[in-house]
């Protein structure tokens, strides 16, 4: 493959940079569309990426944080590169990224031991562990796409990041150096894409439920994603809702004033089976003093929690529903409170045949995110014990956020992110398609357009 510099791009229109094993050549071009291969661990249910960073590079193994700020990287151990550069307190980059602190270090230079340094707080969002770190400015390379297949690899040489220490990598999945983001700040990874490229700030994120395939998300583009096996761009089938800002930050060190970069929807109804649950409507409207209450989104959650009120209306429908399927509930297995056994639950294209649920949009009636059983349930148990559980959790009579919706039921889901134009686009399940998020083209064509 080769290589882009985007640093001279404009200064040396015809320059490339060959990177072995990398070596056929393309035409040079401002690339508008990146992706990032998606994995899910088996033990942890977090979602990881790779991504090649330093120089020269090397593939970094990353956890996706759906609402983190920034990309951090532990830098403590084992971090070098011949062209990383600290990022000083007086700098107008170290304003932009708002800093709250300048670090110093009275050891010889390296990457993240500088003088005058300005410092970000990285933070754990499965620990909720912050720590103080500098922020840099390093190489990163990602593939670029026609929206079918992956193509070369274009470099970002002054993609701004934070150090961290090897302690916030605890509880974080095996092998992981840091975290990539995918929050709604201005330096997160879709943002600086957004920024080096010109292009539009948004992304797609795809995630698969299997963690032996491989899921996606395509950045700095609207469409086309194109699927097999029928080569289906789901760029046209999605429904929109708006992007709701929380005016407070949840963020272990925050200032006052400081909005959430997590990614907020307008839930103002749940169905089951197309009846309405009658819950308390003022938790789903966010507090603007607090932050408390509403709907958001994490790929760092595993499954969708509820306040307690919530869930327990939510789960008295579902129950009531499932037994009109002559479904029987039986005794639970924590985290979860509904369970079914395996031999009564049918099987469908879209998972077990239980009842659905609705996520109505913004008092719409017509826009809403239809979950599935292969979303809304989780198998558990050995065999021959085995059963289906409604996979949502209770989170409590007080949660700082009323529903939110975990990564198990954002799994075959394709949902975009538009953060320029506020608002989330949404598929409902990849599987009425009869595709997955596993289904995206991974290997390399040189040619693309023979496949179309």
């Amino acid at each position: 493959m080769a290589l882009l510099s985007t640093s001279n791009f404009f200064f040396f229109f015809s320059l490339i940079f060959f990177f072995p094993p990398y070596s056929s050549y393309f035409a040079v071009s401002l690339p508008t569309a990146l992706l990032i291969p998606i994995t899910k661990g088996l033990s942890t249910l977090q979602y990881t990426t790779i991504i090649k960073q330093r120089t020269p590079l090397k593939p970094t193994k990353l956890v996706l944080d759906l609402g983190a700020s920034f990309n951090w990287v532990n830098c403590q151990k084992n971090y070098q590169s011949s062209t990383y550069k600290p990022i000083f307190c007086n700098s107008s980059l170290c304003a932009s990224l708002k800093s709250l602190a300048c670090s110093n270090c009275y050891e010889p230079p390296r990457p993240g031991c500088a003088n005058d340094s300005c410092a970000l707080f990285p933070e754990n969002s499965v620990t909720r562990d912050s720590t103080i770190g500098d922020a840099l400015i390093d190489a990163i390379a990602l593939p670029t796409t026609d929206g079918y297949n992956p193509g070369r690899l274009v470099l970002i040489s002054d993609f701004v990041f934070s150090c961290s220490r090897t302690f916030l990598l605890k509880g974080l999945a095996k092998g992981v150096a840091g975290v990539a983001a995918l929050g709604r700040s201005n330096f997160s990874l879709p943002a600086q894409i957004s920024t080096t490229f010109s292009s539009q700030y948004l992304f797609a994120l795809c995630l698969s439920g299997s963690s032996s395939s491989t899921g996606v998300a395509f950045l700095g583009t609207a469409g086309p994603y194109v699927f097999l096996p029928q080569q289906v761009d789901l760029s046209k089938s999605l429904i929109y809702t708006s992007l709701i800002l929380n005016p407070v930050s949840d963020t272990v060190i925050t200032y006052y004033g400081q909005p959430s970069d997590e990614y907020f929807i307008g839930v103002t109804a749940v169905k089951v089976n197309g009846k309405a649950v009658q819950l308390n409507e003022t938790l789903l409207a966010i507090d603007d003093e607090t932050g408390f209450g509403g709907t958001k989104m994490s790929t760092v959650v595993p499954y969708t929690t509820m306040e307690s009120s919530i869930y327990e209306v939510f789960t008295e429908a579902f129950i009531s529903e499932a037994a009109a399927l002559n479904l029987t509930v039986i005794k639970p297995v924590k985290p979860f409170n509904v369970c079914f056994p395996v031999d009564e639950v049918g099987s469908t294209r879209v998972g077990p045949a239980v009842p659905t649920v609705d996520l109505v949009m913004e008092q719409k009636e017509n826009v809403f995110w239809r979950i599935f059983g292969a979303n809304s349930m989780v198998k558990l148990g050995e065999e021959g014990e085995e059963m289906w559980c409604l996979a949502f959790v209770d989170s409590g009579r007080n949660p700082r956020t009323s529903i939110l919706i975990g990564a198990h039921q954002m799994e075959d889901n394709l949902l975009q992110f538009d953060v320029g134009s506020k608002r989330l686009g949404f598929s409902s399940s990849l599987l009425l398609k009869q595709t997955t998020c596993s289904n995206f083209n991974f290997t390399s064509s040189s040619s693309s357009s023979n496949n179309r």
